[in-house]
């Protein structure tokens, strides 16, 4: 009289009911896929923004530091820094913020100096970095720019 078990029965799922699980898991990836793609391109942008940030407090330190000294080489943990009118030249301002090449590539053009994330297809280099222009007689203070219109 055991009712509860029936040896010669199968149990799992039928063929359309996996069907349908991964046509809804499909759709499921499809819509999240475009949120997660540009994650890289936020990414950088995001860390433009950081350096910056860390391009910035360096320069105003240095300066500080420049106008207590009156010295052209400031010399920060191990590095020195050039100073050009009162702030880091684009030679050394890399350095001074703690740029890293292991995350940074930078070009220096004249007074001013691009920095752009490693890792990152060369079509975007002008898209996305960011300069820092050296301070000169006509401008007193340097000029530090985020560009990032495209980082994806």
């Amino acid at each position: 009289m055991n009712k509860g078990f029936n040896k010669g029965a199968q149990g799992g799922f039928t063929l359309i009911e996996l069907i349908v699980v991964i046509v809804i898991l499909g759709i499921l990836a499809a819509t999240a896929l475009p949120k997660f793609a540009s994650l890289s391109g936020d990414a950088r942008a995001a860390s433009l923004q950081g350096a910056r940030g860390a391009i910035s407090a360096a320069s105003s330190m240095l300066r500080g530091k420049f106008l207590i000294t009156n010295t052209t080489d400031i010399i920060v943990e191990g590095e020195t820094i050039k100073m050009v009118n009162g702030y880091p030249s684009v030679a050394t301002i890399g350095a001074a913020a703690g740029l890293s090449d292991k995350d940074y590539k930078s070009a220096i053009n004249g007074q001013t100096v691009t920095f752009t994330p490693l890792n990152m297809p060369a079509t975007l280099d002008t898209t996305c970095n960011v300069r820092y222009t050296e301070a000169t007689a006509a401008v007193p203070a340097p000029v530090i720019q985020v560009v990032s219109t495209k980082c994806e």
